[in-house]
Protein backbone atom coordinates (compact mmCIF):
# COMPACT_ATOMS: atom_id res chain seq x y z
CA UNK A 1 0.00 0.00 0.00
CA UNK A 2 2.82 2.40 0.69
CA UNK A 3 4.35 2.19 -2.51
CA UNK A 4 0.58 2.71 -4.28
CA UNK A 5 0.34 5.99 -2.81
CA UNK A 6 3.86 7.07 -2.60
CA UNK A 7 3.76 6.22 -6.75
CA UNK A 8 0.21 7.55 -7.11
CA UNK A 9 1.28 10.64 -5.37
CA UNK A 10 3.64 11.36 -7.87
CA UNK A 11 1.04 10.97 -11.00
CA UNK A 12 -1.04 13.25 -8.89
CA UNK A 13 0.74 16.59 -8.76
CA UNK A 14 3.58 16.16 -12.18
CA UNK A 15 0.44 17.71 -14.10
CA UNK A 16 0.56 20.94 -11.72
CA UNK A 17 4.34 21.04 -13.47
CA UNK A 18 2.91 21.25 -16.88
CA UNK A 19 0.13 23.39 -15.69
CA UNK A 20 2.85 25.90 -14.95
CA UNK A 21 4.84 25.05 -18.12
CA UNK A 22 1.24 25.87 -20.27
CA UNK A 23 0.93 28.98 -18.36
CA UNK A 24 4.36 30.06 -18.66
CA UNK A 25 4.77 29.54 -22.38
CA UNK A 26 2.51 32.48 -23.17
CA UNK A 27 5.04 35.20 -22.28
CA UNK A 28 8.60 32.84 -22.20
CA UNK A 29 10.36 30.81 -24.37
CA UNK A 30 9.85 26.85 -23.98
CA UNK A 31 13.84 26.37 -23.84
CA UNK A 32 13.79 29.14 -20.94
CA UNK A 33 10.70 27.16 -19.45
CA UNK A 34 12.94 23.88 -19.65
CA UNK A 35 15.63 25.27 -18.05
CA UNK A 36 14.05 26.40 -15.45
CA UNK A 37 12.65 23.63 -14.38
CA UNK A 38 16.29 21.72 -14.53
CA UNK A 39 17.50 24.65 -12.45
CA UNK A 40 15.59 24.39 -9.76
CA UNK A 41 15.28 20.64 -9.53
CA UNK A 42 19.20 20.63 -9.39
CA UNK A 43 19.01 23.27 -6.71
CA UNK A 44 16.36 21.37 -4.74
CA UNK A 45 18.12 17.97 -5.06
CA UNK A 46 21.70 18.62 -4.69
CA UNK A 47 21.72 19.64 -0.72
CA UNK A 48 19.16 16.91 -0.48
CA UNK A 49 21.66 14.36 -1.67
CA UNK A 50 24.63 16.32 0.39
CA UNK A 51 23.26 16.01 3.44
CA UNK A 52 20.99 12.43 3.61
CA UNK A 53 22.50 10.74 1.02
CA UNK A 54 26.13 11.31 0.59
CA UNK A 55 27.72 7.83 0.43
CA UNK A 56 25.23 7.49 -2.83
CA UNK A 57 27.18 10.60 -4.79
CA UNK A 58 30.11 8.16 -6.17
CA UNK A 59 31.29 8.01 -9.93
CA UNK A 60 28.92 6.69 -11.85
CA UNK A 61 29.99 3.51 -13.74
CA UNK A 62 28.79 3.96 -16.98
CA UNK A 63 29.36 7.69 -17.58
CA UNK A 64 28.83 8.03 -20.95
CA UNK A 65 25.58 6.02 -20.84
CA UNK A 66 23.90 8.31 -18.29
CA UNK A 67 25.08 11.49 -20.33
CA UNK A 68 23.01 9.91 -23.58
CA UNK A 69 20.15 8.88 -20.97
CA UNK A 70 19.60 12.30 -20.06
CA UNK A 71 19.66 14.28 -23.14
CA UNK A 72 16.75 11.69 -23.97
CA UNK A 73 14.94 13.18 -21.15
CA UNK A 74 15.75 16.72 -21.81
CA UNK A 75 14.83 16.40 -25.44
CA UNK A 76 11.62 14.93 -24.39
CA UNK A 77 10.80 16.98 -21.74
CA UNK A 78 11.64 19.99 -24.61
CA UNK A 79 8.91 18.62 -26.94
CA UNK A 80 6.45 17.80 -24.47
CA UNK A 81 6.48 21.91 -23.31
CA UNK A 82 6.30 23.14 -26.99
CA UNK A 83 3.52 20.91 -27.34
CA UNK A 84 1.37 22.13 -25.12
CA UNK A 85 2.39 25.41 -25.77
CA UNK A 86 0.06 25.15 -28.86
CA UNK A 87 -2.55 21.84 -28.27
CA UNK A 88 -4.16 20.92 -25.03
CA UNK A 89 -2.74 19.51 -22.31
CA UNK A 90 -4.88 16.12 -22.34
CA UNK A 91 -4.12 15.75 -26.27
CA UNK A 92 -0.15 16.36 -25.71
CA UNK A 93 -0.47 13.54 -22.67
CA UNK A 94 -2.21 11.17 -24.38
CA UNK A 95 0.33 10.69 -27.37
CA UNK A 96 3.12 10.74 -24.46
CA UNK A 97 1.47 8.10 -23.04
CA UNK A 98 3.26 5.78 -26.06
CA UNK A 99 6.51 5.43 -23.70
CA UNK A 100 5.57 2.47 -22.08
CA UNK A 101 4.82 0.92 -25.54
CA UNK A 102 7.74 2.32 -26.81
CA UNK A 103 10.07 1.28 -23.92
CA UNK A 104 8.42 -2.67 -24.92
CA UNK A 105 9.03 -2.21 -28.34
CA UNK A 106 12.95 -1.31 -27.69
CA UNK A 107 13.33 -3.37 -25.08
CA UNK A 108 14.56 -6.34 -27.21
CA UNK A 109 17.12 -4.07 -28.28
CA UNK A 110 18.73 -2.51 -26.13
CA UNK A 111 18.14 -5.12 -23.75
CA UNK A 112 17.85 -7.82 -24.53
CA UNK A 113 14.55 -9.06 -23.65
CA UNK A 114 12.09 -11.72 -25.39
CA UNK A 115 8.97 -9.63 -26.38
CA UNK A 116 6.17 -12.12 -27.20
CA UNK A 117 3.64 -12.29 -30.63
CA UNK A 118 0.59 -10.79 -27.44
CA UNK A 119 3.05 -7.82 -26.41
CA UNK A 120 3.76 -7.55 -30.24
CA UNK A 121 -0.05 -7.26 -30.83
CA UNK A 122 -0.43 -4.85 -28.06
CA UNK A 123 2.41 -2.35 -29.74
CA UNK A 124 0.84 -1.99 -32.72
CA UNK A 125 -2.66 -1.56 -31.30
CA UNK A 126 -1.52 1.11 -29.11
CA UNK A 127 0.23 3.02 -31.68
CA UNK A 128 -3.03 2.49 -33.98
CA UNK A 129 -4.25 4.44 -30.87
CA UNK A 130 -1.74 7.55 -31.88
CA UNK A 131 -3.02 7.17 -35.42
CA UNK A 132 -6.87 7.77 -34.02
CA UNK A 133 -5.66 11.09 -31.99
CA UNK A 134 -3.36 12.72 -34.85
CA UNK A 135 -5.79 11.25 -37.35
CA UNK A 136 -3.91 12.25 -40.15
CA UNK A 137 -5.26 13.15 -43.54
CA UNK A 138 -8.82 14.29 -41.52
CA UNK A 139 -7.15 17.19 -39.61
CA UNK A 140 -3.90 19.44 -40.27
CA UNK A 141 -0.90 17.61 -38.48
CA UNK A 142 0.92 20.19 -36.89
CA UNK A 143 4.48 20.23 -34.96
CA UNK A 144 2.90 20.22 -31.83
CA UNK A 145 0.87 17.32 -32.37
CA UNK A 146 4.21 15.32 -33.73
CA UNK A 147 6.38 16.85 -30.33
CA UNK A 148 3.99 15.23 -28.21
CA UNK A 149 4.42 11.86 -29.73
CA UNK A 150 8.53 12.48 -30.17
CA UNK A 151 8.03 13.63 -26.22
CA UNK A 152 6.28 9.84 -26.24
CA UNK A 153 8.50 7.82 -28.02
CA UNK A 154 11.82 10.07 -26.30
CA UNK A 155 10.65 9.13 -22.96
CA UNK A 156 10.43 5.55 -24.02
CA UNK A 157 14.03 5.36 -24.58
CA UNK A 158 14.85 7.16 -21.67
CA UNK A 159 13.12 4.52 -19.88
CA UNK A 160 14.84 1.56 -21.37
CA UNK A 161 18.14 3.15 -20.84
CA UNK A 162 17.03 3.80 -17.29
CA UNK A 163 16.49 -0.12 -17.02
CA UNK A 164 19.56 -0.49 -18.42
CA UNK A 165 21.88 1.96 -15.66
CA UNK A 166 19.91 0.52 -12.74
CA UNK A 167 21.73 -2.91 -12.82
CA UNK A 168 24.66 -0.65 -12.36
CA UNK A 169 24.04 2.57 -10.89
CA UNK A 170 22.16 3.78 -7.83
CA UNK A 171 18.40 5.63 -8.76
CA UNK A 172 19.28 8.54 -7.00
CA UNK A 173 22.48 9.40 -8.50
CA UNK A 174 20.89 8.60 -11.91
CA UNK A 175 18.19 10.92 -11.15
CA UNK A 176 20.80 13.48 -9.76
CA UNK A 177 22.90 13.27 -12.91
CA UNK A 178 19.80 13.44 -15.18
CA UNK A 179 18.91 16.80 -13.68
CA UNK A 180 22.77 18.18 -14.12
CA UNK A 181 22.57 17.11 -18.12
CA UNK A 182 19.63 18.35 -18.19
CA UNK A 183 20.92 21.61 -16.81
CA UNK A 184 24.04 22.35 -18.87
CA UNK A 185 21.67 20.98 -22.16
CA UNK A 186 19.48 23.77 -22.01
CA UNK A 187 22.24 26.22 -20.53
CA UNK A 188 23.50 26.26 -23.71
CA UNK A 189 20.68 28.25 -25.56
CA UNK A 190 19.67 30.08 -22.58
CA UNK A 191 21.51 33.46 -23.74
CA UNK A 192 19.83 33.45 -27.20
CA UNK A 193 16.17 32.91 -25.30
CA UNK A 194 15.69 34.41 -22.23
CA UNK A 195 13.97 37.70 -20.74
CA UNK A 196 13.39 38.61 -17.33
CA UNK A 197 11.01 37.09 -15.51
CA UNK A 198 8.74 38.82 -13.41
CA UNK A 199 8.81 37.96 -9.26
CA UNK A 200 5.78 36.31 -10.13
CA UNK A 201 6.98 34.06 -13.35
CA UNK A 202 10.28 33.04 -10.86
CA UNK A 203 7.96 31.49 -8.11
CA UNK A 204 6.26 29.42 -10.78
CA UNK A 205 9.26 28.35 -12.38
CA UNK A 206 10.60 27.49 -8.81
CA UNK A 207 7.69 25.54 -7.89
CA UNK A 208 7.89 23.73 -11.41
CA UNK A 209 11.31 22.86 -10.60
CA UNK A 210 10.41 21.80 -7.06
CA UNK A 211 7.77 19.61 -8.35
CA UNK A 212 9.35 17.90 -10.80
CA UNK A 213 11.84 16.63 -8.03
CA UNK A 214 9.54 15.64 -5.45
CA UNK A 215 7.69 13.60 -7.88
CA UNK A 216 10.45 12.01 -9.50
CA UNK A 217 11.69 11.07 -5.63
CA UNK A 218 8.46 9.57 -4.70
CA UNK A 219 8.28 7.34 -7.87
CA UNK A 220 12.16 6.02 -6.63
CA UNK A 221 11.06 6.24 -3.17
CA UNK A 222 7.89 4.05 -4.24
CA UNK A 223 10.31 1.31 -6.27
CA UNK A 224 11.47 0.64 -3.17
CA UNK A 225 8.23 -1.20 -1.79
CA UNK A 226 7.07 -2.65 -4.69
CA UNK A 227 8.62 -3.94 -8.31
CA UNK A 228 8.33 -1.41 -11.19
CA UNK A 229 6.09 -3.73 -13.53
CA UNK A 230 3.54 -3.57 -11.05
CA UNK A 231 3.29 0.20 -10.44
CA UNK A 232 3.29 0.50 -14.02
CA UNK A 233 -0.38 1.19 -14.95
CA UNK A 234 -0.48 3.89 -11.89
CA UNK A 235 1.12 6.69 -14.12
CA UNK A 236 -1.77 6.76 -16.28
CA UNK A 237 -3.83 8.34 -13.67
CA UNK A 238 -1.91 10.87 -14.48
CA UNK A 239 -4.57 11.73 -17.13
CA UNK A 240 -7.03 12.76 -14.22
CA UNK A 241 -5.53 15.73 -12.66
CA UNK A 242 -4.26 16.49 -16.55
CA UNK A 243 -7.57 17.21 -17.79
CA UNK A 244 -8.98 18.90 -14.14
CA UNK A 245 -6.37 21.21 -14.87
CA UNK A 246 -6.84 21.77 -18.78
CA UNK A 247 -10.57 22.76 -18.17
CA UNK A 248 -10.39 24.62 -14.91
CA UNK A 249 -7.31 26.64 -15.86
CA UNK A 250 -7.56 26.60 -19.65
CA UNK A 251 -11.32 25.94 -20.35
CA UNK A 252 -9.85 22.92 -23.00
CA UNK A 253 -11.13 19.66 -22.74
CA UNK A 254 -10.23 16.36 -25.21
CA UNK A 255 -12.38 15.95 -28.17
CA UNK A 256 -14.19 12.23 -28.63
CA UNK A 257 -11.31 11.06 -30.63
CA UNK A 258 -8.52 11.80 -28.29
CA UNK A 259 -10.95 10.15 -25.09
CA UNK A 260 -10.80 7.21 -28.23
CA UNK A 261 -7.23 7.34 -28.65
CA UNK A 262 -6.38 7.45 -25.01
CA UNK A 263 -8.79 4.79 -24.17
CA UNK A 264 -6.55 2.11 -27.00
CA UNK A 265 -3.40 3.81 -25.46
CA UNK A 266 -4.32 2.83 -22.33
CA UNK A 267 -5.48 -0.29 -22.77
CA UNK A 268 -2.43 -1.40 -24.47
CA UNK A 269 -0.19 -0.07 -21.49
CA UNK A 270 -2.24 -2.12 -19.42
CA UNK A 271 -2.16 -5.27 -21.09
CA UNK A 272 1.73 -5.14 -21.45
CA UNK A 273 2.40 -4.54 -18.16
CA UNK A 274 0.14 -7.20 -16.61
CA UNK A 275 2.17 -9.43 -19.52
CA UNK A 276 5.22 -8.54 -18.26
CA UNK A 277 4.25 -8.79 -14.93
CA UNK A 278 2.66 -12.18 -15.57
CA UNK A 279 5.88 -13.15 -17.32
CA UNK A 280 7.96 -12.10 -14.67
CA UNK A 281 6.16 -14.07 -12.16
CA UNK A 282 5.88 -17.00 -14.40
CA UNK A 283 9.58 -17.22 -13.81
CA UNK A 284 10.12 -16.88 -10.30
Amino acid sequence: MKAIILNLSAWMILPVMDAIAKYLSISMDVLQIAWARYFFTVIFLLPLMLFFYRQMLVPSKKTKLQIFRGLTLAFSTLSFFYSISIISLPKALTLAFVAPITCTALSPFFLGEKVGIRRWIAVLIGFIGTVVVIRPGFIEVNLATLSALMCGISYGIYLTLTKKLSKSDNSLLTHLFTGGVGLVFFSLFIPSVWVNPTTNQWILMCIMGIVASVAHFLIILSLKYADASKLAPLGYTEIITNIIFSYYLFYELPDNWTYLGLFIIVFSGLYISKRENYLTNKKI
